[in-house]
């Protein structure tokens, strides 16, 4: 079994073997169809982009990020040290993401930490030094974990579109909190990267009609 989420293949292998594992996930799937891997820049500017997004629409942190990266380049964890934070403001980022991501750039130049190097750890050890980081919340973490890195066993389970997807298609009476998600997840570890995925080509399909539920829990 692969250990990352490298190419099209690893996916549908790993989508494939859940299905078989937990049958109410065949009626996702069906519904869905073949998930499509998303994968994103690692390193600094993979988890700046993540942290630009928080809180935000797509809209708002694109047109963010598409200022950032045409103001510095390249824009790595160096540059974004000894950038202003009064420009970074006026670019559009809060006082909050600029102390966050200051901080993460002068973890990496001191060499405490290795964004990357994540990518050969179990998940909860690479969830427990990126939540370490100051103003890195779990969300955050698993997202990088996920579509940075492709770790296999990522599950962002206060994500609340994953959230809202298992409410439907598990049948269930509320949408899940992010500790339910983890309850829910258990039986498909270490593949919840890849029921990640699945669960979000689900959201996606299911947004485009009126949705009802495929299957029951238990």
């Amino acid at each position: 079994m692969t250990f990352a989420l490298h190419t099209q293949a690893d996916l549908e292998d790993a989508v494939r073997k859940l299905a078989h594992r937990d049958t109410r996930l065949r009626s996702i799937l069906d519904r869905a169809g073949m998930p499509t891997l998303r994968r994103r820049q690692s390193g600094f500017a993979g988890l700046a982009g993540i942290v630009v997004g928080q809180q935000l629409s797509t809209a708002s942190a694109s047109a963010i990020w598409q200022r950032l990266t045409s103001a510095y380049d390249p824009f790595d964890h160096d540059v974004f040290r000894g950038a202003r934070s009064d420009r970074l403001g006026r670019l559009g980022l809060s006082a909050a993401k600029i102390q966050t991501l200051k901080s993460i750039a002068r973890e990496i130049a001191a060499k405490r930490l290795d964004l990357d190097a994540l990518a050969d750890r179990d998940a909860k050890e690479a969830h427990s030094v990126l939540t370490a980081l100051h103003g890195v919340g779990p969300w955050t973490a698993d997202v990088y974990l996920l579509f940075c890195l492709g770790h296999l066993d990522a599950w962002p389970a206060g994500d609340l579109a994953l959230q809202e997807s298992a409410r439907i298609g598990l049948g269930l009476n509320e949408r899940p909190s992010a500790k339910g998600m983890e309850t829910l997840a258990e039986k498909w570890r270490p593949l919840r990267g890849a029921a990640a995925h699945l669960w979000w080509a689900f959201y996606k399909e299911v947004k485009k009609r009126d949705a009802v539920p495929v299957s029951s829990p238990g």
